[in-house]
């Protein structure tokens, strides 16, 4: 009964529309994301899509378990993350202009495979989500609605459930959007927008974490 009480209008609206917000203001995710999908197709960015949700969730456990904590009390750490996220990206885009994995011949696995592990890696590599996860979830969890952890856990999946719907959204919508246009660009155009774009959110990332 007490868990129930967590999903109450007056605890799990308000929860909804935060992060609904907090998900569709633009960001790196969503950069990367649109443009995956305007030049690899709707399937590659659904797998990079998979690969951002659950780098979510891995900061969402770590932070049941207290490691975002030290992310945000060292400032040391999170500056090491934050840079290692931002050269992550920036490498990325160098591989894309380079014309890296690009390759018509590759497997269709190999590359949603491949762009699974970069959306993972670049979440992981992304403090942004510790400070939501460790700020913004125990202002929603209430002291007589259960554990902390099967509230946070709650809370978190919610959030996840949510994160993703919206980054399925921005994948079809840039695949049938823009996508056809960026597919017919070839050699060092195509691959200038994409190197470019890319670069682009990698120094988007570095202002919004810093």
């Amino acid at each position: 009964m007490p868990l129930l009480s967590l999903f109450e209008p007056a605890v799990i609206l308000p929860f909804l529309v935060a992060v609904a917000l907090v998900e569709l203001t633009p960001g790196p995710n969503m950069g990367w994301l649109a443009l995956i999908a305007a030049g690899r197709g709707r399937t590659a960015a659904l797998a990079a899509v998979a690969g951002v949700t659950l780098g979510l969730a891995a900061w969402m456990l770590a932070a049941v378990a207290g490691v975002s904590a030290l992310v945000i009390q060292w400032p040391w750490l999170f500056q090491i993350i934050r840079w290692a996220g931002v050269l992550y990206l920036a490498w990325l885009a160098w591989e894309a202009w380079r014309g890296s994995g690009t390759d018509p011949a590759s497997s269709e696995d190999g590359s949603r495979r491949t762009l699974f592990l970069k959306g993972l890696l670049a979440n992981l590599l992304n403090p942004k989500a510790a400070v939501f996860y460790t700020a913004l979830l125990p202002t929603f969890m209430r002291p007589g609605a259960g554990s902390t952890v099967a509230q946070a856990l709650t809370l978190g999946g919610l959030h996840l459930a949510v994160a993703t719907a919206i980054h399925a959204v921005i994948v079809v919508t840039a695949a049938g959007a823009g996508g056809p246009l960026l597919r017919r660009l070839e050699g060092p155009l195509a691959r200038g927008v994409m190197g470019g774009g890319i670069l682009l959110v990698a120094l988007w990332m570095a202002w919004e974490t810093r």
